[in-house]
């Protein structure tokens, strides 16, 4: 029979590895800014994995050497991300660009779900009204949208996404 504490560490990094790998397949960038259905999803995620990581054992100690699990490889892959460029990118987005000098990505932003709405709120909620006025506009690793605008006074400004769309629609 092997330890309880064993396998609670054994259940738990397997959750966490398939955790990562959801998310880095399913898209991490939704997770930004959190809608009401993002929250449902993230609540039953989780209530559907406890009893994956520690199976019948309800105990204090089994419960804190879970979650002992979870903190212990999310700090040893950070550090891994921080000191091994090729892990980072397997584990990471790129920031892609949306717009460059006042022209429009539609490629990126079909790929990326980005909705003309949803670029043209980010740009008021910057401050810009017009897409020639936009000098760089990114959706960032995080799932921000980054806009730097104006010619001689540079300006950047900071968008969080609310939530991503199915598909681009309307014309930009």
């Amino acid at each position: 029979m092997i330890n309880p504490y064993l396998d609670i560490i054994i259940r738990s990094a397997a959750v966490y590895f398939f955790m990562v790998i959801a998310l880095r397949v399913f898209g991490k960038k939704e997770l930004s800014q959190l809608n009401t259905a993002d929250v449902i999803l993230i609540l039953l995620i989780s209530n559907s994995v406890q009893n994956a990581m520690v199976g019948n054992n309800t105990t204090l100690w089994g419960g804190l050497a879970a979650a002992s699990v979870l903190f212990f490889i999310n700090f040893v892959l950070k550090k891994l991300m921080f000191k091994n460029k090729k892990f980072s990118d397997l584990m990471q987005e790129k920031p892609e660009i949306l717009v460059h000098n006042g022209t429009l990505d539609f490629k990126i932003l079909s790929k990326l779900n980005i909705t003309s709405d949803e670029l043209k709120e980010a740009m008021r909620e910057h401050g810009i009204e017009y897409f020639k006025d936009v000098k760089l506009a990114m959706l960032e690793i995080d799932g921000n949208i980054s806009i730097i605008s104006g010619v001689e006074n540079l300006k950047q400004t900071y968008h969080r996404r609310k939530h991503a769309h199915k598909s681009l629609s309307g014309s930009i």
